[in-house]
């Protein structure tokens, strides 16, 4: 993602934790996955905490795209549990899925030894205008997920803002 800040545009975090959003446990992804988005020339909006219910999730990410961002990265709630539920919500928002992308951070992860990432049910996809994607939890999985995102996010973003060079 080495592209100005200009032409990347803007992001939001959502992070789907329970105990974080209670106050029990401080949220380390979310300042994680800024710092790397800001790295990538992304300007961060912001980062929402969220219980892992579906409701909230989903208000979170149609808030982020009615608000235009270009970016939504949720991180966390991917996995098998009851209470991962982030892939059930972002299911509801996307228009058109991009699975290639779900795949790819899962085939990533798994070989780099984040084993919450291989076995996420993580998806990707675009809601209106902007491009949606599930990373699990771990800070593996997220260093792991923002690299392999890395080369798809730039030419996603450019083929949605009609930008894509010839």
């Amino acid at each position: 993602m080495e592209r100005s800040a200009q032409r990347l545009g803007r992001a939001l975090v959502v992070i789907v934790d329970d105990r974080v959003a209670h106050g029990e446990h401080e949220d380390t992804s979310g300042p994680l996955v800024t710092e790397l988005l800001e790295e990538a020339g992304f300007i961060v909006d912001g980062v929402v905490v969220v219980e892992a219910e579906t409701a909230g999730i989903r208000n979170a990410l149609n808030t982020a795209v009615i608000g235009g961002a270009d970016l939504v990265i949720t991180v966390g709630g991917t996995g098998v549990s009851p209470r991962d539920r982030t892939p059930d919500a972002t299911s509801g928002v996307l228009d058109r899925p991009i699975p290639g992308i779900g795949e790819a951070l899962r085939a990533s992860g798994l070989a780099a030894g984040a084993v919450d990432a291989g076995i996420s049910r993580g998806l990707a996809g675009v809601s209106g205008s902007t491009l949606v994607v599930n990373l699990a939890g771990s800070r593996a999985a997220v260093r792991d997920g923002m690299a392999t995102l890395s080369s798809l996010v730039p030419h996603v973003i450019d083929e949605l803002s009609g930008l894509e060079e010839v």
